[in-house]
């Protein structure tokens, strides 16, 4: 049975041109700041970001996505396809060859024993693996050879890419991480900051929510690669600062995520010292609505809609009446200009992909307060804020991390909220702390303890199925996976389960389109569990003497640093 399905069909493969350079390192020194400072240098005990992007630059996929969203080979001789013969005619199979020239920093070579201990690291019982999504339906990863291995599915896999592509599943070195399986895996302090990896840098020094310091990678693929000697990856400050040390000063060469307003950011570049870089790609902010109890005196592990659900939030209605009384095009005016469009959706592209759901615009306040009345949500004692049935007063607490945008938005929003009847008091966390991954932190987004929480994440690559594949229920994250898990909102729904499932074995293109188009729905539009707010364009920033610079929105924003060079002036 040939099954050649659309999907497989649509894989583009190519190679990423590379920059010829004289010598590794003749360029001297690279400064990137990011303002959202890393914590941790493993991207599978974090879901930040920023520890993704940084990760990044030391630890790699078998394959990525380039600029276009096209799945690249980089550990890899190709991509495996129906046509090669590296996927199995019944799309029950993947099969990888390890490029022979590829060696880890401490030039011992890369083995498919790696590989496969990569999916056993993320998957070990008593674990928390923060992209556990990319190896749903993994059965096994067989090693054929030193260099050839096998990723099984447990039934067809029409996108069999998931697993070890994209810089949030990069292959990690057996020989470090040996000892980190499960509830360990937190504990490995210099595995976790000092990876061994096969990228172009290797860390010299981690200072945790600060500074990293990297130098070239002696043992890279490539020996004439990185042009630069060593790098500073500063991390922390704000978006602002960031922006002025490469558009003003020249202080930085590279600043990640600029999040300002237009204006701001013109008027900083007008002095020609830096050149901002912007491309949209599927980066929403949103608001994330707690479905139970978010209080931090519950006991640990108690967080659940059946034993402590939200007093108000799991009303479907309440979340709801919530999102239409907020204007996403003055949202859209004041934080973003044209590098913002208001949206509903989780998902805003590729177009196959996004939902044409329009239900939460134009803002509506006077329907919002019908519906909450209409609930039985009344201000029965005329405070200004309403009470549930029950008689507990709607107040919550809206919580995100700190920056100039964000708390502009949470201002807007507590006004919106509060004239619906909605008590809000605001909270803004350090981004470092707030996107990092400790699990002894009581800080960070997947503890999640306010009643709805804002921020912006996207998926590697064109393809949503392991970012829509995060809300379910064994996602959910807990003290027995180290706090880690992407259903932050504890959701739980066999309906939704069952989509999940479908759009894993579903080839045709179109039908994909269908599926993940109505679990964008069922999370935005039909429950209101998440609100979308704006489709961000990513915007950062280099020094005009930076080469080599090509922003990417698919995959990490450092994909490419092997090939930046300095420019002559």
């Amino acid at each position: 049975m040939k099954l050649k399905t659309a999907l497989l069909g649509a894989i583009a493969v190519g190679a990423i041109a590379p920059a010829a350079f004289a010598q590794q390192g003749e360029d001297g020194h690279v400064n990137v700041i990011y303002w959202q400072a890393p914590s941790i240098m493993n991207p599978y005990l974090s879901g930040g970001t920023k520890e993704i992007e940084a990760a990044s630059l030391v630890l790699e996929p078998l394959a990525r996505y380039d600029e276009t969203g096209a799945l690249v080979p980089y550990l890899v001789t190709e991509i495996p396809t129906l046509d090669n013969g590296g996927v199995s005619e019944d799309l029950t199979s993947i099969t990888w060859n390890i490029s022979p020239d590829v060696t880890w920093s401490d030039g011992s070579p890369v083995t498919a024993e790696d590989v496969r201990f990569t999916w056993q690291y993320c998957t070990a019982e008593g674990g928390g693996c923060a992209q556990a999504a990319k190896f749903n339906g993994v059965e096994d990863v067989e090693v054929v050879d030193d260099k050839t291995v096998t990723v099984h599915f447990s039934e067809a896999k029409p996108n069999p890419y998931l697993p070890f592509t994209g810089g949030e599943s990069p292959v990690i070195q057996a020989a470090q991480f040996a000892d980190c399986l499960g509830a360990a895996a937190p504990t490995c302090t210099d595995a976790n900051f000092y990876p061994v990896g096969t990228g172009p840098f290797t860390v010299t020094d981690f200072r945790v929510n600060d500074v990293i310091e990297l130098e070239a990678n002696e043992n890279y693929r490539d020996p004439s690669k990185p042009a630069f000697a060593t790098m500073t990856l500063k991390g922390g400050g704000d978006a602002a600062a960031a922006a002025r040390a490469v558009l003003q000063t020249g202080e930085f060469d590279y600043a990640w995520n600029l999040q300002l307003a237009p204006d701001v950011i013109e008027e900083m570049s007008a002095g020609g010292v830096g050149t901002p870089v912007s491309a949209f790609g599927t980066l929403v902010e949103r608001i994330e609505m707690n479905l139970t109890d978010p209080s931090p005196d519950l006991p640990e592990g108690e967080r659940s809609t059946v034993a402590h659900p939200h007093p108000f939030l799991t009303d479907q209605t309440v979340r709801e009446a919530m999102s239409i009384a907020i204007d996403r095009d003055l949202l859209v005016e004041v934080g973003y200009g044209q590098a913002g469009r208001p949206t509903c959706n989780l998902v805003p592209a590729p177009e196959l992909y996004a939902s044409d759901n329009m239900d939460c615009m134009p803002q509506d306040m006077e329907r919002a307060k019908q519906m909450l009345e209409d609930a039985g949500y009344v201000d029965s004692d005329g405070d200004g804020v309403r009470e549930t049935p029950d008689g507990e007063p709607m107040s919550i607490l809206y919580q995100t991390s700190t920056n100039a945008v964000r708390q502009d938005f949470q201002a807007l929003i507590k006004e919106w909220w509060e004239e619906l009847g909605i008590e809000t008091e605001l909270r803004n966390v350090d981004s470092s702390v707030f996107f990092g991954g400790d699990p002894g932190s009581p800080d960070t987004f997947q503890r999640f303890y306010a009643d709805v929480e804002m921020y912006a994440n996207n998926f590697p690559g064109t393809d949503p199925e392991a970012y829509l594949g995060a809300y379910t229920c064994d996602k959910i994250p807990s003290p027995e996976t180290q706090w880690q898990g992407e259903n932050i909102n504890r959701y739980c729904d066999p309906a939704y389960e069952e989509l999940v499932a479908e759009l894993a074995r579903t080839g045709d293109l179109e039908e994909r389109g269908r599926i993940a188009r109505q679990m964008n729905d069922m999370l935005t539009k039909d429950s209101s569990i998440i609100v979308g707010l704006v489709d961000r364009g990513r915007v950062s920033a280099h020094a005009n003497s930076l080469g080599g610079v090509i922003l990417n929105t698919w995959d990490s924003e450092l994909w490419n640093a092997a090939d930046w060079y300095r420019v002559e002036e």
